[in-house]
């Protein structure tokens, strides 16, 4: 079972999520975005590295969901119902078929359209602490910045989010997938990764001790 990191985030939580805590088994739509698009970028630990053969998947009256078929078992949206499909083909956007290699973020996605869900337990949840600036100064206008960002462990996630607090980075883990998190998992215990079977890092581990352990692969930056 593959180590998945996934943001999720406040606004998300407040409009009509359910809380979950640690242990909980969950069933989310997840979409793949570049770092830059959440939060301004400048993430760390947290980035997902995923390749695989893209694909159209049935959607709902809308059109299909253009999806990313994992090498290692993840199925996640690339984006929604694309408005015009074949204008953005011609236009050199990725095709189905096509094979990408992608770094970014898994985000878990209620609104708008009908994603693939992915289902999981919850191992780790950790507050989002995110700095802001008003752009320009004086303005009622703010952007997140980048290095202004810090981790507070929780062992369940909020429903409210105080105003410094842009959501919760969670791990998920996924049957019958592999990640390169688990990678780090068999890494940080010593285990061999060609002889160990997927999953198979976690056996052994308490979920006290398997979410100390995943919060310890969840870092952000020293501020420089």
């Amino acid at each position: 079972m593959g180590l998945w990191h996934v943001f999720y985030a406040d606004w998300q939580m407040e409009c009509c999520g359910t809380p979950f805590k640690v242990g909980d088994e969950v069933s989310w739509p997840l979409l793949f975005q570049t770092s830059e698009d959440v939060l301004g970028g400048g993430w760390h630990d947290q980035l997902t590295r995923i390749a695989g053969p893209v694909e159209d998947m049935a959607g709902d009256d809308e059109g299909p969901v253009r999806v990313l078929r994992e090498e290692n078992g993840l199925v996640v949206a690339l984006r929604g119902h694309p408005p015009d499909t074949a204008a953005d083909e011609e236009a050199g956007a990725v095709r189905p078929g096509d094979r990408l290699r992608l770094a970014g973020l898994l985000t878990a996605e209620f609104h708008g359209d009908a994603l693939p869900e992915t289902s999981g337990s919850i191992r780790a949840i950790q507050v989002l602490e995110q700095g802001f600036a008003e752009t320009p100064p004086g303005s009622w206008t703010r952007e997140p910045v980048p290095g202004q960002r810090s981790l507070r462990s929780v062992r369940e996630c909020p429903k409210w989010f105080a105003d410094a607090e842009a959501g919760v980075l969670v791990t998920l883990e996924v049957p019958g997938t592999d990640s390169r998190l688990s990678y780090a998992v068999r890494e940080a215990r010593g285990l061999p990764h060609e002889s160990t079977a997927p999953g198979a890092e976690v056996t052994g581990l308490t979920p006290a001790a398997l979410t100390e352990l995943l919060e310890s692969l969840s870092t952000v930056p020293e501020p420089g």
